[in-house]
């Protein structure tokens, strides 16, 4: 059996990230095994092959921010995506309190 790759790894803790709830990009690296590579999230997210489910848009900062530009097609679509869920977006930002994962 293969081992899963890096990418691999980030979309299946990414995938059981419950609706309703928020993670961390570095919540995710420590989940996947991955130490502080928080950075990497981002990158890893944007090679979802087309047509996935992977709840990529349950991934902020870890000040409860988008990470996108507020206003830009990115950002309306991840902060529409989470009120479809539940989730309160603030300017911007998310209550990590109130909506972050706790698994």
């Amino acid at each position: 059996m293969t081992e899963p790759t890096k990418d691999q790894k980030i979309w299946q803790v990414v995938a059981a990230i419950p609706a309703g709830k928020v993670a961390s990009y570095g919540q995710i690296a420590d989940m996947a095994g991955l130490g502080r590579q928080a950075r990497y999230i981002g990158k890893a997210l944007g090679k979802l092959p087309e047509g996935h489910s992977i709840p990529w848009y349950r991934v902020i900062r870890s000040n409860g921010q988008i990470a996108f530009p507020i206003g830009s097609e990115a950002f309306e679509i991840q902060a529409q995506s989470l009120r479809e869920e539940g989730v309160m977006v603030v300017d911007g930002r998310v209550s990590m309190r109130e909506f972050g994962w706790r698994p």
